[in-house]
């Protein structure tokens, strides 16, 4: 039994109440409404059910955050999606409400979306989701319920530990990992990648030290850095710390490359100009989008074949002057030295 059978109107009337459209009494809408919810329907689905073709639209759901990472891999996802010919709708949350998640699904699923892209970093706990339209999961586990779950990632644990290894292959005994705040995918994905590059290379695990993002936070965590003189190599979560720590550093009479060398993480536009010009791993945020849309839109448009295999994002790694091999020790007292004389 369809909606309009139930309500007792015409599927025409059930396609004119579905898609807001006027010339319904109140009393009819009411009706329809009342028999969509009575058999399960959403109002997205009822419509597709009794339209011809599909919207041709993808929802993201995504952090709302200024944040170069998070900001820049939505750019990414608006451009892939225009270069396909789908129309776009984005839901923002805000960090700490794991029902907005959820929420932000069914507001994108009422509004008839074909496919939903959900690009949340943060671990908000466990939550109920579900989903009856294909789901791409971008930069987090995969830990949602639905027909069809596809997933793409910067594989930001491979870019971290070439950032770490870039320092050992320079002779540094061992490297500090100033990490971003671990709640975050992203931040836990580079930790990850810089324990494996040390233990590879049969290198000592340093504390880590914690930031928030910030170049405030960087800045902080080189202060404290700056007084140990074992520290002679830092990876640092990403760019703005990395600018923060180098300033903390010069402050304190610790010079970059000669006496550390640091190495950051997405090569923010200012990066390449600051002093010294930061070395980093560049984030594939286009990249990324490009091969996560190509999968949605595969399961959007082949719901009965098997999804498209994932493939690896390329590794970029941009070296510039904040890095360099370690100082030599002072002749005597074991402690470094610096490389000019």
């Amino acid at each position: 039994m369809d909606v309009a059978q139930l309500a007792g109107v015409s599927q025409k009337t059930v396609s004119r109440v579905f898609n807001g459209e006027r010339y319904v009494s109140a009393e009819v809408r009411e009706r329809v409404l009342e028999a969509a919810a009575r058999l399960g329907y959403r109002i997205n689905s009822a419509a597709r059910a009794l339209a011809s073709g599909r919207t041709r639209a993808i929802g993201v759901v995504t952090l709302g955050t200024a944040l170069y990472g998070p900001a820049s891999l939505l750019m990414g996802v608006e451009r892939a999606v225009r270069d396909i010919g789908y129309a776009l709708r984005v839901v923002n949350t805000m960090e700490g409400d794991p029902a907005g998640i959820a929420g932000a699904v069914e507001v994108l699923l009422e509004q008839g979306v074909d496919g939903i892209v959900i690009s949340e970093p943060i671990d908000e706990g466990e939550f109920s989701l579900s989903s009856d339209v294909p789901l791409l999961v971008l930069g987090a586990p995969t830990a949602f319920a639905g027909p069809r779950v596809v997933s793409a990632g910067v594989n930001a644990e491979l870019l971290a530990r070439v950032a770490t290894e870039h320092l050992l292959d320079l002779g540094h005994r061992t490297v500090h990992h100033l990490a971003g705040p671990q709640r975050w995918f992203s931040a836990r994905d580079r930790l990850v990648g810089w324990r494996a590059a040390l233990a590879a290379h049969g290198a000592a695990e340093p504390a880590v030290v914690e930031g928030d993002w910030s170049a405030a936070s960087g800045y902080a965590a080189g202060r404290e850095l700056a007084t140990d003189s074992d520290v002679t190599a830092v990876f640092a979560a990403n760019d703005d710390m990395a600018i923060g720590l180098i300033r903390a550093l010069a402050e304190a009479g610790r010079r970059v490359p000669d006496d550390v060398s640091v190495v950051g993480f997405d090569d923010i536009p200012v990066a390449a100009y600051v002093t010294p010009p930061l070395t980093t791993v560049r984030q594939p945020f286009d990249s990324v989008a490009q091969r996560g849309l190509k999968r949605l839109v595969h399961a959007i448009e082949n719901p009965h074949s098997d999804p498209l295999p994932p493939s690896d994002p390329p590794v970029d790694l941009v070296v510039r002057s904040s890095t360099a091999p370690p100082p030599r020790k002072a002749p005597g007292d074991g402690r470094p030295s610096s490389r000019t004389t």
